[in-house]
């Protein structure tokens, strides 16, 4: 067992963020990993701080310990400063983005069984944000994509498929409409997926996509994207297995890895504690999965798919009345006791 501690930067964020990250806190260190928390302020609190809601502070303190779990950073719809996290990706080159959806027993929806992960490219396409006024009434968007990180997006997700053991590579695109662009990411792909006869390999464009989606999400298991339709499919994908509430997610580069919930700050709850704190925690296992801590990440799942089963503890978006705290406190002792047992 390690001895000495991980050295991890903690963001609460803004809205339900401290309330979920505090359960998520509480969660890794009842798996007994020892962790040294360095926490920094980014979001609203940095902003009235630091006149910056992403201090380089931040940055630095990221790239120092190489590892972030990171509540959820409100960012303002059409106007204000530029999305947050769109900020720490391109900093860090975070140029992954894997988010696993799946079906946990006792949370009710029409489906079975869906088990799939999404793998978006993290760094370009729309999210360049190069955007400018043509003449006044016509705005003008850039759509970017490159060889470079089409090649490296799918590299990873092949690699990731085989360490995970998962069969098939679906990637999704609208190349018939954008001949160039989208055309690059599927050629990018091909050049790779040679490299893996093991793993089965298929195209789908992005509208068949998300009717699949909806009809029949078992036939997925990784799906390769670009920035904006992985953004847009995997709230799609939260949907299919009882909404954002059970969406984790991890931002990965060479150097660094920040691992946050898929939902937003949530302001109109927060402070109530009855923010949903599954998706901050599942993230907290991904985490412990990316530091080499796979046993007790899979006992994070364990726990939290026994309480989602027992059905006793639930928070309002589940239909029950539980608080944040006592769902964290739940997974906690489902925890305790499996490491007693």
């Amino acid at each position: 067992m390690k001895t000495q501690p991980y050295r991890i930067t903690l963001i609460p964020g803004d809205g339900i963020g401290p309330e979920i990250i505090r359960v998520a806190v509480q969660v890794v260190e009842a798996t007994g990993v020892p962790v040294q928390w360095e926490e920094v302020e980014a979001g609203e609190a940095a902003l009235g701080r630091y006149g910056d809601p992403l201090p380089e502070r931040v940055i630095d303190a990221i790239r120092r310990t190489g590892v972030a779990l990171k509540g959820p950073l409100t960012t303002p719809v059409g106007t204000g400063y530029r999305s947050v996290n769109v900020r720490i990706r391109k900093l860090l080159d975070l140029y992954a983005n894997v988010r696993p959806v799946v079906k946990f027993e006792g949370v009710k929806t029409p489906f079975d069984r869906v088990d799939m992960v999404i793998i978006r490219e993290n760094t370009e396409d729309l999210y360049s944000g190069l955007e400018h006024v043509v003449v006044p009434g016509v705005v003008e968007s850039l759509k970017v994509i490159t060889e470079k990180a089409s090649l490296r997006i799918a590299r990873f997700a092949f690699d990731l498929a085989r360490k995970w053991g998962r069969k098939k590579v679906t990637a999704v695109h609208k190349a018939n409409i954008m001949k160039l662009s989208d055309g690059l990411f599927l050629e990018a792909i091909r050049k790779v997926e040679v490299d893996y006869p093991d793993v089965e390999y298929e195209e789908l464009i992005v509208d068949n996509a998300a009717m699949q989606m909806v009809i029949r999400p078992e036939r997925f298991d990784v799906v390769l994207t670009e920035n904006l339709y992985g953004d847009i499919l995997s709230d799609l994908a939260a949907g299919l297995v009882g909404g954002l509430g059970f969406a984790p997610s991890a931002n990965i580069g060479d150097d660094a890895a920040v691992f946050e919930a898929v939902h937003g700050s949530a302001p109109d709850i927060a402070g109530k504690n009855i923010a949903n704190p599954i998706a901050m925690v599942l993230s907290a296992a991904l985490m412990l999965d990316h530091l080499g801590e796979m046993e007790a990440a899979r006992r994070i799942r364990d726990a939290v798919a026994a309480v989602l089963k027992e059905g006793k503890v639930r928070t309002p978006d589940m239909g029950g009345t539980a608080t944040t705290t006592e769902m964290g406190e739940a997974i906690v002792a489902h925890l305790q006791n499996a490491r007693a047992a």
